[in-house]
């Protein structure tokens, strides 16, 4: 009867412990990014970072050198980036990198990108999980597939939730990217093009994010600036799981009784 019984609790307690883990999952207020399966095969949009940097220009070693390239796969699931950067800062990393909402004006002021690229209203206050990519904010690129972590660094990878196709609101090619230190202040910045028609005129994105903050025309300060201010909520399901586990010990204490 104890072994019985021992078996019995450890069981329920596992099933504890599966539920707990399934709650820390955070989703957007809209729910999870959806696979973009329709993406135009052949547009090629690219996104080159500037000869100075938006945070301290006049640093003698210059900007960070380097580019995103971004094309829908063979079967137009998703989008193939590239990444190639280098000259990259001796201290601050490991450097964060991002799609965001907005392009970046003439000025070169980063801030002026606004948030990520978010239209799910994920927020960034938890970090992304990347076992669940779709849960992330899907211009969360160094959350889902890693940090700048050498110099050079180069990487390429297969997001199925970006967009190539103009009017998606996961569509980041008349957006921009960013680069940020470990504190998330913002280094330099880069808008992307069509690459097979640069002179090609892109509309100017509608705002993705209910709430997104006013912008500042002045530099920002060394000290971190945020990219994203909206509540995480919880994933859908995750009641669900809880629900399961307090029947699983109702269910130990009936047993434990009845033996």
């Amino acid at each position: 009867m104890y072994t019985s019984m021992v078996a019995v609790v450890s069981i329920a307690l596992l099933t504890l412990a599966s539920a707990q883990n399934s709650t820390d999952l955070i989703t957007g207020k809209l729910g999870n990014s959806t696979v973009a399966s329709n993406n135009p095969i052949g547009k090629v949009y690219t996104a080159t970072l500037p000869e100075k940097p938006f945070f301290n220009p006049q640093n003698p070693k210059g900007n960070i050198k380097g580019s995103i390239s971004a094309a829908a796969t063979s079967n137009g699931v998703g989008v193939k980036f590239t990444v190639r950067f280098e000259n990259l800062p001796t201290s601050g990393g490991p450097f964060l990198y991002h799609l965001h909402a907005s392009p970046v004006p003439a000025d070169g002021n980063c801030t002026k990108a606004l948030t990520h690229l978010d239209p799910l209203i994920r927020g960034e206050t938890t970090p992304c999980n990347d076992e669940y990519p779709q849960t992330c904010q899907v211009g969360d690129l160094s959350g889902k597939y890693g940090s700048i972590v050498s110099d050079p660094f180069e990487e390429s990878y297969n997001d199925e939730y970006a967009s190539t196709v103009p009017g998606s609101p996961a569509f980041f090619g008349n957006r921009s990217f960013v680069i940020h230190f470990a504190n998330k202040t913002r280094i330099t910045c880069a808008n992307f093009v069509l690459a097979s028609n640069s002179t090609a005129s892109l509309a100017k994105p509608k705002n993705t994010r209910a709430n997104d903050p006013a912008t500042s025309s002045t530099r920002p300060s060394p000290s971190p600036s945020p990219t994203g201010s909206a509540p995480p909520t919880q994933v859908t399901g995750a009641a669900n799981a809880i629900s399961a586990s307090l029947l699983s010990l109702t269910v130990v204490f009936g047993l434990f009784f009845m033996l």
